[in-house]
């Protein structure tokens, strides 16, 4: 069984060794290289990834071609377009290794198995969403709310493990800042 998935799984819910077993049997392995992408917009979206290792990110490109970060993923993290994925509708994200990464896969088809076959997994993704949104929300409040530093430490914060192997220019298209503005915080914050 793939430990790294395992080992996240049970912090959450407490599958049987059959559960276990039957879910480790639908997942597939994938690598991406640094700068490779996982998903690209428009594309058919058929797997949810859960990182063994890397860095990714997912973001979206408006109308005039700007791109706007929604999410990084390291170790032990979800990452996908989700609403394209349990919608079935086309993406509306890209995701691009920002390191070499390793990941395991589960496609929609799959999924919707194991929900019948062991309903515990339906918990496990709820809990999983529900943090997503929570998480979401709290960034939301945070950009209204909050000064750059203020986000800035949170971020750092919350995401402890990002911090240094995210771009700085990354970091700020996240925070919703620029580069320049961000690099004049992480300063004053040295010295």
């Amino acid at each position: 069984m793939h430990a790294p998935i395992v080992k996240h799984i049970t912090n959450h819910i407490s599958p049987s060794q059959d559960d276990l077993q039957l879910f480790n049997s639908v997942l597939t392995q994938v690598s991406v290289s640094k700068g490779q992408f996982l998903l690209k917009s428009g594309t058919h979206v058929k797997h949810q990834y859960f990182v063994v290792k890397g860095c990714l990110k997912a973001y979206y490109l408006d109308d005039k071609g700007n791109s706007h970060i929604i999410q990084f993923a390291v170790e032990n993290w979800w990452i996908g377009d989700f609403e394209a994925f349990f919608n079935q509708t086309p993406a509306k994200l890209y995701i691009e290794a920002i390191e070499d990464a390793h990941l395991l896969s589960v496609s929609y088809d799959n999924l919707q198995k194991i929900y019948d076959q062991a309903p515990i997994y339906e918990r496990y993704f709820r809990l999983l969403l529900t943090k997503a949104f929570i998480a979401q929300s709290k960034r939301i409040l945070s950009s209204q709310e909050k000064n750059t530093k203020e986000r800035y430490l949170e971020f750092c914060a919350s995401y402890p493990l990002i911090e240094d192997r995210v771009p700085n220019y990354d970091i700020a298209n996240y925070l919703g800042v620029t580069p320049e503005n961000l690099s004049r915080v992480r300063r004053l914050i040295k010295s």
